[in-house]
């Protein structure tokens, strides 16, 4: 930015936002590099699932992280945060949607535990999830179906007609960039 402060050596001002085409001329020249950042690809959308997750016990392979990142095409980092956030949930909602409950071994504690279960498996007891205390519970894993619930659930928030408006400032004003 031209006139901002006496020594601007190492300084860079950056600035971000999702409508460029709304930024007057005057503010535009002020940048000297206007560059569009696509959505991201299968790739980094594979990376972004398995970030998301974190440590939270989930049962999907590499495969599987890959297969949501193929069904979340055109999805932004956000999109895909947000499907992350309700998939996670999931194990909560069978929790508290659960009529039956079966006794596990937890792994992490050794200790006998009750999960949610159909009513017609091995050991299925009758009761609500508020029959039982806290540390009775056991949260089933997140599973890939978890994950296909929540992209059903959640659309992209970026349209074709979106995509196209960016490629053309880009043409316009811009530069590519990754």
């Amino acid at each position: 930015m031209n006139g901002v402060g006496n020594d601007s050596q190492g300084v860079l001002v950056l600035g971000a936002t999702n409508i460029p085409w709304q930024l007057d001329a005057a503010v535009r020249r002020r940048f000297e590099r206007r560059i569009y950042i696509a959505l991201p690809d299968v790739e980094a959308r594979t990376r972004m699932f398995e970030i998301n997750i974190g440590d939270v016990p989930c049962e999907c392979t590499p495969h599987d992280y890959r297969t949501l990142a193929e069904m979340t095409d055109g999805y932004s980092g956000h999109d895909v945060a947000v499907v992350v956030r309700d998939a996670l949930m999931q194990p909560i909602r069978k929790i508290q949607q659960a009529t039956h409950f079966k006794p596990v071994i937890d792994e992490t504690d050794g200790k006998e535990k009750l999960t949610p279960c159909s009513p017609g498996d091995e050991g299925a007891r009758e009761m609500n999830w508020m029959d039982l205390a806290t540390d009775e519970l056991k949260e089933p894993p997140l599973t890939i179906k978890d994950f296909i619930k929540a992209i059903k659930n959640n659309r992209p928030t970026v349209n074709e007609a979106d995509i196209a408006q960016h490629v053309k400032f880009t043409e316009d004003f811009g530069q590519e960039g990754n």
